[in-house]
């Protein structure tokens, strides 16, 4: 009996939905690639890693139908160094410069390096290849076509560094990545150092660690400044055994909130943060004891789910974030109450008073505003939230 292939399964009627799960690995193993110009090469995509506008691919290159070496692939759109460079007056050229570290895992050496990436039509984006060797076999020479962007500088490169990681692709478990302008500004050829240059290292990413149990204490709070892709392909966790980090006056500023006060204490588990890929930031679970409240404010860049698993409360969301929530019932009366509410760094603004429990969800667009309380004399309000970059 024949063996069904996957472009007969891809395209089944029956497999329609599952077509969101099978379409990245495909269409990035039919991606133009590098060597690719020339027949002579082929790649064998093996995972591929993505955060915002960044790709990274790690796989293997073969050359005349024999295996060549291990390669990791780094593409790059630039719309945040885009941003960055224009606060300095200048424009981002044809070449940007990328800081790299390749991470084991296992405690061993983590290399670093920059690399330059040059801009690529055929993907839109700044682009490198980190190749394992850039010699070819004996008694074989390099296709024209390729040996021309092979070099230290090119877009096919080797970095002596990352040699012994680059012996096995999947030593390769973590990619560390920031992005900076070129080292000289196009055409005029002005040096630009570290110390003027504009940076994307992900919007001084940061992440939280449960190292001290002081609520609120900056040393909870650990500066990252890089993108990290992670190629560990799957998890498993118990939110219970995760140490929770505590947080005073949560999203209150003390000065103007009653609220804001030094027993408003909350817990965040986060479950899951360098580790997702797209545009998330973070998967974290909130417990809030009776009569706490996380306090209101707003989204600007990024979106925001909450699901209440546990408990019941109150959600705050704007007056006219969600015109469902200011609807008059059957009667002619409010469906829910309007109350004024202090918003983190902005003022006092109209919410509504939403009833919470197991079930219920909350979603605030970049823009919106929103706030939760336990309102319970006894009992925990738990809910769980995505929260993800949008553009």
């Amino acid at each position: 009996m024949p063996t069904t292939n996957f472009d007969d399964i891809f395209s089944s009627v029956a497999n329609d939905v599952f077509k969101v799960v099978f379409f990245p690995d495909r269409i990035y193993h039919e991606a133009y690639l590098n060597a690719t110009r020339s027949e002579r090469y082929r790649y064998n995509v093996q995972e591929v890693r993505g955060y915002l506008d960044l790709t990274v691919l790690k796989g293997e290159v073969f050359m005349d139908g024999v295996f060549l070496c291990n390669f990791v692939r780094i593409e790059y759109r630039g719309e945040r160094l885009v941003e960055q460079v224009r606060t300095r007056g200048r424009f981002l050229t044809a070449r940007v410069v990328a800081w790299v570290k390749l991470r084991s895992g296992n405690g061993g050496p983590e290399p670093e390096a920059r690399v330059a990436l040059h801009w690529d039509r055929w993907v839109g984006a700044y682009q490198v290849e980190l190749w394992g060797t850039l010699e070819p076999p004996e008694t074989k020479q390099h296709d024209f076509s390729v040996l021309d962007m092979m070099g230290s500088d090119g877009s096919i490169t080797r970095v002596p560094q990352f040699e012994h990681l680059m012996a096995d692709v999947y030593a390769v478990k973590q990619v560390e990545l920031a992005f900076r302008e070129a080292d000289r500004y196009q055409p005029f050829g002005t040096a630009v150092g570290d110390a003027d240059a504009a940076w994307d290292n992900n919007y001084l990413r940061s992440h939280q660690e449960p190292r001290v149990g002081e609520p609120s204490s900056p040393l909870n709070t650990v500066e990252d400044k890089n993108y990290l892709l992670d190629f560990q392909r799957g998890w498993f966790k118990r939110a219970a055994d995760v140490v929770p980090v505590l947080y005073r006056n949560a999203m209150m500023e003390p000065d103007n909130n009653p609220d804001a006060r030094v027993d408003n204490v909350i817990q965040m588990r986060w479950l899951f943060q360098r580790e997702l890929g797209g545009s998330l930031i973070f998967f974290h679970e909130v417990t809030i004891p009776p009569g706490k409240v996380e306090g209101n404010h707003q989204h600007i860049g990024s979106e925001e789910l909450y699901y209440v698993v546990e408990g019941n409360g109150i959600a705050y969301l704007r007056v006219g974030d969600d015109p469902e929530t200011d609807a008059l019932d059957e009667h002619g009366n409010p469906r829910y109450r309007t109350v004024s509410r202090e918003v983190m760094g902005i003022g006092r603004r109209d919410f509504k008073e939403l009833p919470v429990g197991p079930g219920s969800m909350i979603f605030t667009k970049s823009g919106g505003m929103h706030g939760i309380r336990n309102t319970a004399a006894a009992g925990d309000l738990k809910f769980v939230a995505f929260l993800y970059h949008s553009r």
